[in-house]
């Protein structure tokens, strides 16, 4: 059994990395009597790019269909996640979605799986549990604030809403992720060096002691159940 934890953040320590590895520490927990293999990989430590729109992955007969064709750093990454046992998804939100490395790695291995045909439908190689986790320094009140996102022309939705659209691809070529938001979350290690006085150091802080502790218990709750 094997489950990988794909990292979209630059960081390899901070708060989604952390996440992650807390989900794959719940997925060891719960697999107690069974061989599991778990692995995270670090979308930026990677050489790749987006799909190039080549179609070779729709090619009928093609040796590369219903697989990406690009031999870059995340060819053979593409082929071990497709015969994953789960996959737990990670990003913090820029620009309210995730990052761009994480999007181009989606690209890469759900559009291959996405038949030209009517309805889109599925012909990865196999359908394994997913899941994500988002990590923000946004409130969840900000995010779930219709009127905040009307100021960026959502109009009448919460900024949350946004994020599911990529989760709804994964559904329908994988299955449908189970979701972790971790909000307000702590970005420097010493705010006074840096431009940041929306936020308040001290209220920041405190968040962290009380509720990152709680987002951890969840990712490794989300990750123990996501292999029962």
């Amino acid at each position: 059994m094997k489950v990988y934890a794909i990292n979209g953040s630059p960081r390899k320590n901070q708060n989604t990395a952390k996440l992650l590895q807390k989900a794959l520490d719940g997925v060891k927990e719960s697999a107690k009597d069974k061989e599991v293999e778990t692995k995270i990989i670090n979308l930026y430590d990677l050489n790749f790019t987006g799909c190039i729109s080549c179609f070779a992955c729709k090619r009928l007969e093609g040796k590369s269909y219903g697989k990406c064709a690009v031999k870059d750093d995340l060819y053979e990454i593409l082929n071990e996640v497709s015969q994953a046992d789960g996959i737990i998804l990670g990003s913090p939100i820029y620009f309210l979605n995730i990052t761009g490395q994480l999007k181009s790695f989606l690209e890469r291995l759900l559009f291959p799986y996405l038949a030209y045909a009517p309805n889109h439908p599925s012909i990865a190689p196999k359908r394994m549990p997913t899941a994500f986790i988002y990590t923000m320094g946004a409130t969840e009140e900000m995010m779930n604030d219709t009127n905040l996102a009307a100021t960026f022309n959502i109009q009448g939705i919460s900024i949350l809403s946004t994020l599911n659209i990529m989760e709804t691809w994964i559904e329908r070529t994988l299955t449908k992720p189970e979701v972790l938001h971790s909000y307000d979350t702590y970005q420097f290690d010493d705010y006074s060096k840096y431009k940041a006085d929306m936020f308040s150091e001290e209220e920041k802080a405190e968040h962290r002691r009380v509720q990152f502790p709680l987002d951890c218990q969840k990712a490794f709750e989300l990750g123990a159940n996501l292999i029962k």
